[in-house]
């Protein structure tokens, strides 16, 4: 998707990764707009598939999670029909965090949220090593991760 943003949307879209709770008046105020013309530039960004959403950072252990992994999967045969079958099954899961088709040794990398390494050990069994177009998988516990809210914002 190619969008002409100026400097002005390209601050607008910074400020927001940053927090995108912040309120149409604060936002208007750091990037030195108008409320009204702000709120109508947010809304071409929206309309426009710029701006997709906004989330709400958890804490997983509130939820009973107390393990992540990532999950290589290396599947039998490459072809659409089992990449589409297995991207459906996998984003199913909702244990699923995020899926990633990936080059190289492995298809794909999963990454889980589960409750605990019995949890994750039937989740591989179940989930992974039962489908049809799995030849593979090999798992890596994570032991920290952090996410970095944004994306880089080359047009600056």
């Amino acid at each position: 998707m190619e969008t002409n943003l100026d400097r002005t949307d390209c601050r607008i879209i910074e400020f927001l990764q940053a927090d995108a709770r912040l309120s149409n008046k604060e936002l208007a105020a750091r990037v030195g707009l108008a409320p009204s013309s702000c709120l109508a530039r947010v809304q071409r960004l929206k309309s426009a598939g710029v701006l997709k959403g906004a989330h709400a950072e958890v804490d997983p252990a509130a939820l009973g999670i107390g393990l992540q992994a990532l999950i290589a999967v290396q599947l039998r045969q490459h072809s659409r029909a089992q990449v589409k079958a297995f991207w459906k099954h996998v984003l199913a899961l909702p244990e699923v965090l995020a899926l990633y088709h990936v080059a190289g040794s492995s298809d794909f990398q999963v990454h889980v949220a589960v409750r605990d390494a019995h949890h994750l050990r039937d989740l591989a069994l179940d989930a992974f090593t039962t489908r049809p177009e799995v030849a593979h998988i090999q798992t890596s516990l994570i032991f920290e991760w952090v996410r970095k809210p944004g994306l880089p914002n080359y047009r600056m």
